[in-house]
């Protein structure tokens, strides 16, 4: 402004003309963002950014600014205040959500002193024909208010022994005590009602555990062979097995024979020779006849030999008086 254009508007020499509305606003914000800047720390601001360009931008509301006072006045604008409690309530929703974590109870330090005693007991239910195994683990020292506990292991989840499918581990553990394990074979377990039994004798220390095997259906599970076996239960043990689904062995004592069945029901071997016709072999049929309810008496085929034929031949049964053969 001149001179003369001062003194036209009444100002006095040597100094500007009045101010304007527009003036007088720069120098107000100017005045603000000082102040601001004394009491606010941008640094601190997570929103707060300046790009390459020498802008301002916020990173809550993705705008541009062009100094640190428009900046402060964005942030107390409704737009920026709508986002700061959208973002507060986006993240109480997501904590909330957030399952709390597993705390993991402290592993106890105690000293061990060695393994408790222990009774097995094999046992077979007749009516049932169910095998089950009683164990009666002794903890004369347990800790007070201490209850013995059990649980099931497979074999694969040991790292002592080889792993075999065939058997499974069942471990015993009480405070001070050192863990045992008893190998069993790994049949299915009964957990019917009646089936499983637990019970802890707090006055003689003695805790007891009973189980059952469930029974197989469909013959007993064979060992020897990985398949099932076909043998029949009610015509006793299988060579090759002994595990439920059969009866089990009578014991034998030492220096005694076998006991001999009575005449009438020792097995008799019949030797048959049948004629093939002409331009065939002829069929050897062995045949074992034993005993059978009611008086019958039923035939088990248990040899074959057909020499250059590969077709089997069925005797059904033979009658006290005379028998008859059944072709097919």
């Amino acid at each position: 402004m001149s001179f003369i254009s001062a003194r036209d508007h009444g100002a006095k020499p040597g100094s500007g003309g009045p101010a304007t509305a527009q003036n007088e606003a720069i120098d107000r914000r100017e005045r603000l963002r000082r102040l601001a800047l004394e009491t606010i720390d941008l640094s601190r601001d997570p929103y707060f950014m300046r790009n390459h360009l020498g802008q301002y931008e916020c990173r809550l509301c993705l705008t541009l600014h062009t100094n640190e006072g428009n900046y402060l006045a964005h942030t107390q604008g409704k737009r920026h205040q709508q986002n700061l409690a959208k973002r507060a309530a986006r993240e109480a929703a997501e904590k909330a959500a957030v399952p709390a974590p597993h705390k993991r109870a402290p592993i106890r330090k105690t000293v061990k002193i060695g393994r408790p005693g222990y009774r097995v007991t094999k046992q077979y239910d007749a009516s049932t024909q169910q095998r089950s195994l009683l164990f009666q683990v002794e903890y004369p020292e347990i800790e007070e208010s201490v209850k013995p506990r059990h649980r099931f292991m497979s074999a694969y989840e040991q790292r002592v022994e080889t792993a075999d499918k065939a058997f499974q581990y069942l471990i015993f553990a009480a405070e001070p005590y050192e863990n045992i394990s008893f190998k069993v074979p790994n049949s299915e377990v009964d957990r019917s009602d009646g089936k499983m039994f637990t019970h802890w004798d707090p006055d003689n220390k003695i805790f007891s555990l009973q189980f059952y095997f469930a029974r197989q259906r469909g013959g007993c599970v064979c060992r020897a062979r990985p398949r099932v076996c076909r043998h029949p239960p009610t015509l006793g043990m299988h060579p090759h097995c002994g595990l439920p689904g059969s009866y089990p062995p009578r014991p034998r004592s030492a220096g005694t024979k076998p006991l001999m069945p009575p005449p009438f029901l020792r097995p008799l071997v019949i030797f048959i020779v049948v004629q093939a016709p002409v331009g065939r072999n002829s069929l050897v049929i062995f045949i074992r006849v034993v005993q059978a309810p009611l008086g019958r008496v039923s035939l088990v085929i248990f040899e074959l030999q057909i020499r250059n034929l590969c077709r089997k031949r069925h005797l059904l049964e033979i009658l006290p008086s005379h028998f008859r053969a059944l072709r097919y």
